[in-house]
């Protein structure tokens, strides 16, 4: 796990090496993927510089990544390593092509389809989110550790993507309930509200729009921090989840779905 670190920490700083390059320069281009989302020349030559630095550290280990996709081992003799990254080169696309500074690499490993290890590398924004599973979380070498709010009333909020929580009225109706009820409201987004949660600086997190490859990373650095992690439904991530609620205790995490799935009587 030590060579793995190193390693997804170099792949983060390969990345950040290459998008910073592209901004140098300031001229890329941009393509709709197949499900119209944008991705750039930047995107793509940051997944195979991150690529390169994580098979040749672990060659046993299948890679995922947002822009090349599922590949195999390249050891093949240790291909049944149960060991695979998941790889978003650069997470906030849509961000990054406006200038904005929310967007970041997000690199994680799984062994044994456990997620064990993330980074989540924020170049624009300045902060680097390291977390090993039953380890620790640690923000530019820095640990942290998620606050001890249990009740919706002491809580800061921030939520991100909710399109599809907008399309059911009776879902948003007990969304709002939500908003009316915490200390606090934001809508941070992407990399930025989880490594807040880590922190402490944040309680809340409600995403319904994500991919595991968003918030692999981020997974395990909630949960290295102390925190608690699944999607809307109350199910654990995996390579299915589509939608995040994210709590810096259990038991916020049980009110907030309790009222997501209307069983909370306020």
């Amino acid at each position: 796990m030590q060579a793995a670190r190193q390693a997804a920490e170099e792949a983060a700083q390969a990345a950040e090496q290459v998008i910073n390059d592209f901004l140098a320069r300031g001229d890329w281009h941009v393509t709709l993927k197949s499900d119209q989302s944008p991705v750039t020349e930047v995107d793509v030559a940051a997944e195979k510089a991150i690529k390169s630095v994580l098979t040749s550290a672990l060659p046993g280990a299948s890679f995922f990544g947002e822009e090349t996709g599922k590949s195999a081992a390249s050891d093949e003799s240790a291909s049944g390593s149960g060991l695979r990254w998941l790889v978003d080169p650069i997470d906030g696309t849509k961000s990054f092509i406006r200038g904005s500074r929310y967007y970041s690499t997000q690199i994680a490993l799984e062994v044994d389809n456990v997620l064990r290890l993330g980074v989540s590398n924020a170049p624009a924004y300045g902060e680097c989110l390291v977390a090993e599973a039953d380890q620790g979380a640690w923000l530019d070498g820095r640990a942290v550790r998620c606050n001890e709010v249990t009740s919706l009333e002491d809580a800061f909020f921030s939520a991100g993507n909710l399109t599809t929580l907008a399309r059911d009225a009776d879902a948003w109706a007990r969304y709002a309930s939500i908003v009316g009820r915490v200390r606090r409201v934001r809508g941070y987004g992407d990399f930025c509200h989880y490594h807040q949660l880590c922190c402490g600086q944040a309680d809340l997190v409600l995403e319904s729009d994500v991919n595991i490859l968003d918030i692999a990373a981020l997974t395990v650095a909630v949960r290295a921090a102390g925190g608690i992690i699944t999607d809307l439904q109350g199910q654990s991530v995996n390579d299915s989840t589509t939608s995040v609620l994210a709590a810096c205790t259990e038991a916020l995490h049980a009110e907030a779905l309790a009222v997501l799935q209307g069983r909370s009587g306020q």
